[in-house]
């Protein structure tokens, strides 16, 4: 519980109607359904619906105070009505009001970008508990408190759920937390009032268009995550992505760079690769590190940098750095009796397909064949399927396109949309099963001992997405099952 004028703090607030003394907060709700007696309603207006269309029945609910962007025409003397310019910025500082700012109270770190995001944030929490600190994570697979495990939803959870979280941190004894920030979470304001001690930049390709509209849209989102930062934050961007430093270019944070091409002020280059790890140097100095390519070298060295930046030692980093494992879901490895390779991997846009992809033909065998197996989700940007055909084909020997998370779409219009991708030429090499389970079989049955199994666009995630309903699906495990069919 607390005074409505502390949750109010920090917030522009253009007119009060009704009476803001003794009006205790017992919750914060945007979601009419959750309000209960005391509650402070935000109406915020989304993507499928306007929250002002519910203020009635939040009153009816029990809310003594609701912020909003519009007044409505009729008010009620028992509720303190407060217009905003954005009660979306305003939900985001209201939730870090609630919640006693928990942001300011250990160091958090945003890791955006279209691609690394998940494996940056997870191995910044692992090398940090490998230092000895006690750490929070806020990732698209799970959220963690220490050994803790908390299961996500989102890739950046709603402001309410993202503060209760960090407050849980605090309470826990967290030192360091370590976010994915998305580009809906930016633009949404799901990370407004929250104070970040540093943001990392990994890269930025084709995505999310369905949402940002444009690719220009989808720039300006990152680089508002930024712009936000406070002086004594840092921000750290990728010097080999063209669009890296356009992320500093307002910030008033302290400006670094890694990258393992351009000049940077943290630099490094894969000397050796193997299937089971390479040896980098980072800033001069060699270390086997168990992940493989050269978007892992960049997650890594992100790692580095970051850890430098929140002045850990070099030395104590370094060894660290050898001892973490990727992220659930990206770029796991299994062999099967027969001697085939699988790889499971996340990757769901043309750019990360083509890393992946680029990966595997740096380490395979001349007689090695790659097979891919890949869809694109539904309701989703459509623009880049093609794209996801184009980069799958230029680097593999057959290609199996199936289904992802059809959600409300038909999945042979799905894969449609990604044959509009392939090539007169390329018919011979390409395969269209809309059974994901049959397509990773398929895929199997045209594999000899030796030859190379990537299946792509799902990862870590345990079920798929049909007409609403999440049913149990899980690549890595059906790809193991396949593998012990034989």
């Amino acid at each position: 519980m607390m005074d409505l004028k502390k949750v109010l703090h920090a917030i522009p607030v253009q007119q009060v109607v009704g009476n803001l003394e003794e009006v205790d907060v017992h919750s914060l709700c945007f979601d009419s359904r959750k309000v209960e007696l005391g509650s402070l309603f935000i109406a915020v207006r989304g993507v499928q619906t306007d929250g002002h269309l519910f203020v009635d029945k939040a009153i009816t609910s029990g809310a003594r105070a609701v912020i909003v962007e519009e007044l409505p025409a009729e008010t009620l003397d028992s509720v303190a009505y407060i217009l905003v310019a954005d009660s979306a910025y305003a939900l985001g500082v209201a939730s870090a009001n609630f919640y006693g700012n928990p942001s300011e109270q250990l160091k958090l770190v945003g890791v955006t970008g279209t691609n690394g995001k998940t494996t940056v944030a997870t191995l910044l929490f692992q090398l940090f508990t490998e230092l000895g600190y006690h750490v929070g994570l806020l990732s698209t697979v799970q959220n963690q408190i220490g050994s803790k495990i908390i299961p996500a939803t989102h890739t950046t959870p709603d402001p309410i759920q993202l503060n209760q979280l960090l407050r849980n941190m605090v309470d826990d004894g967290c030192d360091y937390a370590f976010m994915e920030v998305s580009s809906h979470a930016v633009v949404q304001e799901r990370i407004a009032g929250l104070v970040f001690a540093g943001a990392i930049f990994t890269n930025i390709t084709h995505d999310h268009l369905d949402f940002h509209k444009t690719f220009d849209n989808y720039i300006k989102a990152k680089k508002k995550f930024f712009d936000d930062l406070d002086a004594h934050a840092f921000a750290l961007t990728n010097a080999d992505d063209r669009n890296g430093q356009i992320m500093l270019q307002n910030t008033v944070a302290h400006k670094k760079s890694y990258g393992l091409r351009s000049g940077a002020d943290f630099k490094a280059k894969v000397i050796e690769s193997h299937f089971d790890g390479m040896l980098m140097s980072i800033d001069g100095q060699e270390v086997w590190v168990k992940l493989i390519g050269d978007f892992n070298a960049y997650n890594l060295l992100a790692v580095y940098a970051a850890s430098i930046l929140l002045e850990q030692e070099t030395v104590k980093v370094l060894t660290a750095l050898s001892t973490l494992k990727g992220a659930e879901g990206r770029f796991e490895t299994m062999k099967s009796t027969s001697g085939v390779f699988g790889i499971v991997d996340y990757a769901h846009t043309p750019d990360a397909v083509e890393n992946v992809l680029k990966t595997i033909n740096s380490l395979r065998r001349p007689e090695q064949k790659i097979i891919t197996v890949l869809g694109c989700g539904g309701d989703r940007d459509k623009t880049k399927r093609p794209e996801m055909a184009e980069a799958a084909l230029r680097y593999s020997d057959r290609f199996v396109i199936t289904s992802d998370n059809p959600r409300t779409e038909d999945p042979y219009q799905i894969i449609k949309d990604i044959e509009a991708g392939v090539g007169a030429d390329q018919k011979a090499k390409t395969l269209s099963i809309a059974d994901r389970k049959e397509a990773i079989r398929t895929a199997y049955q045209l594999a000899n001992p030796g030859d190379i199994i990537l299946v792509a666009g799902k990862g870590h995630e345990k079920y798929q997405d049909v007409n609403g309903v999440k049913q149990h699906f899980d690549d890595k495990e059906i790809l193991e099952n396949t593998f012990n069919e034989k």
